[in-house]
């Protein structure tokens, strides 16, 4: 299974959730879109443990199952047909979680998030 954390999932995973961990383990492959890694990083500079919480980020990023996924052209026709979705049904979402949907959906990955709102997106694989 190829695997997409939301910022939630990798942050019980940092924390020592044994249940994250274990899911992880059954991955082929993890993926954090850069909107996460972002948001991973604001969270890093407002708390008391930039450094700890960056290098535990480094080194999880180093892993050879592990890559960061980055928005391209194709993305934004995704992230529109997102948008476009939601709007017509009237949930909309945050902006980064259409970001996240988006690069999920054009990748065909699992998303593992425990934000409920990504259920207004039922064409979202999830763990």
């Amino acid at each position: 299974m190829r695997v997409a954390l939301d910022t939630n999932r990798y942050s019980d995973f940092a924390r020592g959730d044994e249940v994250v961990r274990q899911a992880l383990e059954t991955a082929r492959e993890i993926y954090l879109p850069l909107v996460v890694v972002a948001e991973l990083r604001c969270g890093f500079v407002a708390g008391s443990r930039l450094r700890q919480n960056e290098q535990q980020l480094t080194r999880f990023l180093q892993r050879q199952d592990v890559h960061v996924l980055y928005p391209d052209d194709q993305t934004t026709h995704v992230y529109a047909a997102v948008h476009d979705q939601l709007r017509r049904q009237g949930t909309p979402i945050p902006t980064n979680d259409m970001w996240i949907a988006a690069t999920v959906l054009q990748h065909g990955l699992t998303l593992y998030a425990r934000d409920r709102h990504f259920d207004q997106l039922p064409q979202i694989s999830r763990l």
